[in-house]
């Protein structure tokens, strides 16, 4: 109800308003872009690694025989 209230009024924002919303949230954080893109690239990588991690296990456990 509230969403078809705003969009009603205001519309979605176009690729203007984007531009310009991207451009003032640059000027406020791009001292701290370079960091933040380097923790969540790190983050990134951690997360691959653990999947990986998790996936030999479990090929690791398919693979072994049950002693008869």
């Amino acid at each position: 109800m509230l969403n078809s209230l705003l969009f009603g009024m205001f519309g979605m924002p176009g690729h203007l308003e984007l531009l310009i919303i991207g451009g003032l949230a640059l000027l406020l954080f791009g001292h701290r872009l370079p960091s933040l893109m380097r923790s969540a690239g790190r983050s990134v990588v951690e997360f691959k690694k653990g999947v990986q991690g998790i996936e030999d296990d479990i090929d690791s456990a398919t693979d072994e025989k049950p002693d008869e």
